[in-house]
């Protein structure tokens, strides 16, 4: 491929951060179809349209998903990239890689694809760009059989599950999310590779509510670790915070002057329920109003700790700007218990009740979140048999009209009109 002139592209390297042309460039040394790709884009930019066609079917034997097709409209110009297909390979648990691992799965794309990557977007996968038709199967061949790995989710399915790094490495872990995600990957083997849902979904495991795989943010279940007891407290180290041998924040903030640590400016007036106070030297918190934000305990690690009781909530719904615009999940289970003995069966029994529902009642190219949305929260909670909390209360009712179920009216809808009618005369 002979190299192209980008001139409205090399604008892009001449900014302070890395530049994604100074790359392709770069790659462009030893695999000289990555010239096509610079050259297709700065087509793009000076025709303000996009020269990829949308989709197309692509795959291999027995997966509905794990490929994205991409072709190019006008390959006459751009032989290069006439097929560049995106392969998505499933990351490990808490993305831990060997190099030996990282080596053998650059080497196998060298020699199928672009040689270009993209570690972990918003899907999670690890993203492979570029390859043509007749590849994929090689490729396929290889990843699996002789790597071990395989494809993420793509399409109108289950796409790869994620999770934060949970036990392995963090103390405020309150379940084993390496665990949970590993196991529902097995067991929703079939929903990952084969579309059968409305539209795409998705679940994410974090480990505590600093939730740092933003779960909440982006994923149709979002499992987030919490406890149900008291936050533990260690007065003693409470003392040494506020004297101010302990440095808040695990000494995140340091190499600045903030002035001395205040407690009750740092910790007490930034707790969103307002429900800690001190008490001469002692620090108290009415964990009935805790709602488990977690900025305590960030602030003074080495104090506060969660509680024993340890389980997830579960919030349904997020999802990004598509038909209504980004949103956030909506919690819907306070609390449950994640044990890997009974395989997550509180979990998985609220998954599949929740997929039964929506496949049921979802539009085409509908996320549950839009679903829920479009039905109602009261609907939903109905539906899933869970009983309403006043957290489920976004904001006091608007509407006037109160619609009562046959059963939760004294005697029914059926009524004597003569006995109606001597209640009610004119």
């Amino acid at each position: 491929m002979a190299k192209r002139e980008t001139p409205l592209l090399d604008q892009l390297e001449s900014g302070p951060w890395p530049s994604f042309v100074t790359d392709i460039k770069r790659q462009a040394e030893t695999k000289p179809e990555c010239w096509d790709i610079l050259g297709i884009l700065e087509l793009s930019y000076k025709d303000r349209i996009t020269h990829w066609k949308h989709g197309g079917i692509v795959g291999v034997f027995g997966y509905g998903g794990g490929i994205v097709g991409r072709y190019a409209d006008v390959p006459e110009l751009f032989p290069g990239v006439e097929h560049f297909h995106t392969i998505r390979v499933a990351q490990p648990a808490s993305k831990y890689y060997t190099s030996a691992n990282l080596r053998q799965l650059m080497n196998l794309w060298e020699k199928y694809g672009s040689g270009m990557t993209n570690f972990h977007g918003s899907t999670g996968d690890i993203i492979l760009l570029g390859t043509r038709t007749e590849n994929l199967e090689p490729f396929f061949w290889d990843l699996t059989h002789d790597m071990g790995q395989d494809l993420g989710g793509s399409g109108s399915n289950l796409r790869t599950p994620a999770n934060c790094i949970g036990e392995s490495r963090c103390e405020w872990s309150c379940y084993d999310t390496e665990e949970a995600c590993h196991a529902l990957t097995l067991k929703y083997q079939d929903e990952i590779h084969r579309p059968a849902f409305p539209y795409k979904f998705k679940f994410k495991f974090s480990g505590c509510p600093n939730d740092c795989v933003a779960s909440i943010a982006r994923s149709d279940i979002s499992v987030i670790g919490t406890w149900r007891d008291a936050i533990r407290i260690d007065q003693a180290a409470v003392k040494e915070y506020v004297a101010g041998n302990y440095p808040p924040n695990g000494g995140a903030h340091s190499g600045r002057d903030w002035g001395k640590f205040d407690i009750t400016k740092e910790v007490i007036n930034l707790c969103p329920t307002q429900c800690m106070w001190m008490e001469g030297a002692e620090l108290k918190i009415d964990e009935k109003e805790c709602t488990r934000c977690m900025h305590c305990i960030n602030v003074m690690p080495r104090a506060l700790r969660p509680g024993l009781d340890k389980g997830a909530s579960i919030c349904v719904g997020a999802k990004a700007p598509i038909l209504d615009g980004a949103q956030f999940a909506t919690l819907v289970v306070p609390f449950i218990k994640m044990d890997k003995e009974n395989e997550f069966e509180e979990l998985v029994d609220f998954i599949e009740k929740v997929w039964d529902w929506w496949m049921e009642v979802g539009k085409n190219r509908e996320r549950v979140g839009e679903t829920m949305q479009r039905v109602g929260l009261p609907t939903f909670l109905s539906v899933m048999g869970v009983e309403p909390i006043p957290q489920h209360v976004k904001e006091p009712r608007s509407n006037p009209y109160i619609f009562w179920k046959e059963e939760e009216v004294p005697g029914g809808f059926e009524r004597d009109i003569n006995e109606f009618r001597a209640l009610h005369k004119a």
